[in-house]
């Protein structure tokens, strides 16, 4: 079968990483679709994939530059689909939706996201798309089209099954055998992210100050940083951020995905940004699991409570591992899954039931 998967974001690669080997490993021709984004390409590279880049020359982060780079990827991936005929679309990009219900070709949209959070999406994907692929505990707003699961996007990259964190892949960089902390500022520049506040200059150094006193800072970025903050920046390969970050012994950021990555894996998160209380699979993460804890930026006393807390809390890695362990019991391996679901509704021209 012809199957084409859309990738706007890293998160995508680590998302499908599995999924389309499994999938090029059952002989199905796999096209991979690509924008460029942060270290996306980079990604890819590492892997060996060929992909057609749909944006090469990336995009500015305003209104007007997303709407015209949102038309000129549906141009080109209807040209791409009317030349390539795909059985099937697969990705977390509205384009897919949209081309896909104009060709009558069966699409699959990812999201983790509940729809009140990405009302754009909403708007752009869910009416267009055939399926919505999300977790059981995410609200899609259209119950009918959807195939719920139990798990997260970051188990299917970092479920046991599919991942084994290594000490001598962080060896290359520092001692992972000291006591060390990640700090993350993401970009919040995302369409959905307008007016989402996260971790400010002077936020960031009580925290460093904090962490210092009790381990290593090492700071992982998508958005400039201030010059006080260079010497804590931590420059790996992309592909090994998720050893490091299975070490650390607290993660700390503004970024909702290494908020799930750091609780899938055990490690005990803080996410401190707008978002916290919303999104049904952080907050099974968190409120279900107490895998981590979301805090809003109005609110830094709690913050440096919390973060306090956690610093002298004895036997902390030995009490997150439980609660991971009871999380893992609960949930699947989310690539397999994909695999086996991908295949059965590639095979049956688009059909799915949930029955």
């Amino acid at each position: 079968m012809k199957i084409l998967f859309y990738l706007h974001h890293p998160a995508h690669f680590h998302l499908f990483r599995h999924t389309i080997r499994n999938l090029k490993a059952l002989k199905h021709d796999i096209t991979i679709i690509a924008t460029k984004k942060d270290v996306l390409e980079d990604l890819l590279r590492s892997e060996g994939w060929q992909y057609e880049n749909f944006l090469p020359h990336g995009r500015k982060d305003n209104k007007f530059s997303i709407a015209f780079g949102l038309f000129k990827q549906d141009i080109r991936l209807l040209r791409k689909c009317i030349t390539h005929r795909p059985d099937l679309l697969v990705g977390t990009s509205t384009e897919i939706c949209q081309i896909g219900y104009l060709l009558r070709i069966p699409n699959i949209f990812v999201n983790e996201d509940d729809a009140d959070v990405i009302p754009l999406v909403k708007k752009l994907a869910h009416p267009f798309a055939k399926y919505l692929l999300s977790p059981d505990v995410c609200n899609t707003g259209m119950p009918d089209k959807t195939i719920s699961y139990k798990g997260y996007h970051e188990l299917a990259y970092l479920h046991p099954n599919v991942f084994t964190a290594d000490k001598n892949v962080v060896r290359n960089y520092f001692n992972p055998d000291e006591k060390y902390f990640i700090l993350r500022f993401a970009k919040l520049k995302a369409h959905h992210d307008s007016g989402v506040q996260g971790i400010d200059t002077k936020t960031a150094s009580r925290l460093i100050e904090m962490m210092s006193a009790h381990g290593k800072v090492y700071i992982t970025a998508e958005r400039e940083l201030e010059k006080e903050f260079e010497p804590y920046r931590l420059n790996i390969k992309p592909i090994d951020m998720h050893h490091v970050l299975a070490f650390a012994s607290l993660y700390i950021g503004d970024s909702q995905t290494m908020a799930a990555e750091a609780g899938v894996l055990g490690v005990p998160f803080i996410r401190y940004n707008d978002f916290a209380g919303k999104i049904g699979y952080l907050r099974d993460i968190e409120d279900k699991y107490i895998l981590g804890y979301g805090i809003k930026p109005d609110n830094t006393e709690e913050l440096f409570k919390r973060l306090n807390t956690l610093l002298t809390t004895d036997d902390l890695q030995k009490s997150w591992h439980k609660k991971q362990q009871i999380m893992l019991q609960n949930k699947i391996d989310v690539s397999a899954y994909f695999t086996k679901l991908i295949v059965d509704i590639a095979t049956k021209k688009g059909e799915y039931s949930k029955s």
